[in-house]
């Protein structure tokens, strides 16, 4: 199964969007913003290269430099 994210300008626009998806039978889920940046986090934190291994002296470098 695949799902679709719409993300509307306004409530008025959610609710209309909302009432068609159902009147075509098609189920609805409202998510906050929040849960798309979660998604979108898990999304890149798959997709990170973790052959490469950094020591922890480099790591406390970057980190006092911030």
């Amino acid at each position: 199964m695949k799902a679709l994210v719409v993300k509307s300008k306004n409530e008025t626009e959610m609710k209309f969007i909302s009432d068609l998806l159902k009147k075509l039978g098609v189920s609805t889920r409202v998510i906050e913003d929040e849960e798309i940046e979660d998604h979108g986090m898990s999304t890149l934190m798959k997709e990170v290269d973790r052959t490469k291994k950094v020591s922890r002296e480099v790591v406390m470098k970057k980190l006092k430099t911030k």
